[in-house]
């Protein structure tokens, strides 16, 4: 704006400029100035809730995982579980840390912290066009994945010591560090000849990305400039919000259409097409992890994707089973609606070579065995809340030495739609069920009462109690397994498994009201029994941990969400990080 010129020799009045004009000048700029910021900021900085990096990582990552920085967290991380398994944790830390810094001559404490923010975030990139060969990262032959790409996010805090080490990089023990160009961002890239190839990128200085791929350093600047980041994908930041939680030691990101479709292609175990179809429903996963003094809590969330035709019923009702089994139960698992469970089960899990049981195969074994119907003589009135519990057996005899514990299964005989007693219809088909017990497999249908409630118990030839099944609070039906546990629930017991002291630590009370809940005495369970082994050192993680609890909700019609609390053991706060990671505090 030029300014009024006033003349010496002759005094003029000069026009002022209307006081609205002004008004309306300074609020152009104003509104020019705001939205240039906007701009400018939303692809740089952090969103707030979400993990760090998350508007840089491209929308197609598999996996993120966010860790903290702060060393007294990691300290905290060392005084839960055993010695075992802190060393299980110590040596992954250690090849993960060996394949970005120690291999390339850097040293967390004395090259990273000073200047690194409160979080990294790793993640895995789909996989690039093109895959160099790669380098072992240690002794035993293990590989990183030819097929995806691994990324760091560093956040900046100290800008100039993150400067220096970009700028006056260590040398490499076999080739060079070389610079090239790509959007008009700098990229210092390592030319290894062994094969790996590490590249960093500084973004508006205040992010440090490392890759192990060029490509995947392409992607981020991609994502950088405006392409889809992981912020962008649907229903992730309504969801991360869902499980937001105050200095979180840990959090995770799952991309499942992207596993599913890795999971297809694998040639052991290919997904048939239309399981792909039924799991390109589903959107992400994503958990928070906290520590506390007793253990690990996870506060968790799965949703659909937003496009999607399927939705989820949101029903709460769940939650009372654990008033009627005993203190000592060993595990309980529960949930609001059999019959509905079912459905969903079936819906994801048909012709899925992955599900751990087939619905066709328990349809057609049910019906062998019994020549019953599993949906019109069972399930069609198991629409209430239902449980299956492990009850230790404390009789000592002849006919029961066989049995450690009972298998107790209840569930209510209700019409979920409006809540309609449905027990004569479940009496019924019980009722057939115990005449193929007696006709086709010899057994005893012998009517007994415990506690003065009426009992029907199967006995095989050999006179040995083998099942009962009965009622309690009218519309809940009954059925135990193996040891005879029956006077444990008849009558209902004063001392209940909801008023024990370890389920009251374990389960986790935040989530009200529930749709499922899981809870284990692990120590109890380990003591006593022998578990299948599931993955490799699955040994030191069970004795490592005293009980688990979980609660599980439908939060909408496209999202579940989850609370778990892992009580472990004290172990030998002396524990420490090895090498480098165990300087100054420990930090990682």
């Amino acid at each position: 704006m030029a300014l009024p010129i006033v003349s010496v020799r002759k005094k003029k009045k000069t026009q002022k400029p209307s006081l609205l004009l002004t008004l309306l000048a300074a609020g152009l700029l104003i509104c020019v100035g705001s939205v240039s910021y906007w701009f400018l900021t939303q692809k740089q900085i952090s969103l707030r809730g979400l993990p760090v990096g998350a508007n840089i990582i491209p929308e197609d990552a598999l996996f993120s995982l966010s860790l903290t920085t702060d060393a007294q967290q990691w300290q905290k991380l060392q005084e839960l579980g055993t010695e075992e398994t802190q060393a299980v944790i110590n040596q992954n830390l250690v090849q993960l840390r060996d394949r970005f810094l120690t291999n390339n001559g850097y040293n967390f404490q004395k090259d990273i912290a000073p200047w690194v923010g409160d979080e990294v975030t790793l993640a895995i990139l789909s996989a690039p066009t093109t895959s160099p060969p790669l380098k072992p990262v240690d002794d035993e032959g293990n590989r990183p994945s030819a097929d995806q790409s691994m990324l760091m996010v560093l956040p900046i805090n100290n800008l100039e010591a993150a400067k220096n080490i970009l700028a006056s990089p260590k040398t490499l023990k076999q080739g060079e560090w070389t610079e090239r160009t790509y959007q008009g961002i700098t990229i210092k890239q390592s030319d290894n000849q062994s094969g790996e190839t590490l590249s960093a990128i500084l973004l508006d200085e205040r992010l440090l990305v490392i890759t192990d791929h060029p490509q995947a350093t392409e992607q981020v600047i991609d994502t950088y400039l405006g392409e889809a980041s992981l912020a962008t994908v649907g229903g992730f930041r309504a969801n991360f919000s869902k499980i937001s939680s105050y200095r979180p030691f840990a959090q995770l990101y799952v991309n499942v259409p992207m596993a599913a479709k890795i999971a297809a292609a694998a040639p052991n175990r290919p997904l048939p097409a239309q399981v792909l179809a039924q799991l390109q429903n589903n959107q992400g996963l994503a958990a928070s992890m906290t520590l506390e003094p007793a253990g690990i809590r996870l506060k968790g969330v799965s949703w659909l994707n937003p496009q999607s035709q399927r939705v989820l019923m949101v029903e709460n009702k769940a939650g009372k089973m654990q008033d009627r089994v005993p203190a000592e139960t060993l595990m309980m698992l529960s949930g609001g609606n059999l019959k509905r469970f079912w459905e969903d089960y079936v819906l994801t899990s048909q012709q899925n070579p992955l599900s751990p049981i087939s619905p066709e195969q328990l349809r057609g074994g049910v019906k062998s065995l019994t020549e019953l119907d599993l949906d019109q003589d069972f399930l069609s009135w198991m629409q209430g809340e239902f449980s299956v519990s492990v009850i230790p057996n404390s009789v000592s005899n002849d006919a029961t030495q066989d049995f450690r514990a009972g298998l107790l299964f209840m569930v209510q005989a209700k019409d979920a739609a409006n809540g309609q007693s449905l027990r004569d219809s479940a009496e019924a088909s019980l009722k057939k069920l115990d005449e193929v017990m007696k006709s086709q497999y010899q057994f005893q249908i012998q009517s007994s009462t415990v506690a003065g409630q009426p009992v029907v118990n199967w006995i095989t030839p050999f006179d040995t109690l083998t099942a009962s099944r009965g009622w309690l609070d009218d519309d809940i039906a009954f059925l135990v397994l193996g040891a005879p546990i029956t006077d444990k629930i008849l009558p209902k017991p004063d001392s209940t498994l909801a008023n024990s002291l370890l389920f009251q630590k374990t389960v986790p009370r935040e989530l009200n009201p529930i749709n499922g809940q899981f809870f284990v005495d692990m120590e109890m369970v380990v003591k006593n029994f022998t578990l299948n082994t599931l993955f490799p050192e699955q040994q030191i993680f069970l004795d490592a941990t005293s009980s688990i609890g979980v609660k599980s909700a439908v939060s909408d019609n496209r999202s579940r969400r989850y609370e778990v609390f892992i009580v472990l053991k004290q172990g030998d706060s002396s524990a420490v990080l090895p090498s480098s990671l165990e300087e100054s505090g420990r930090r990682p």
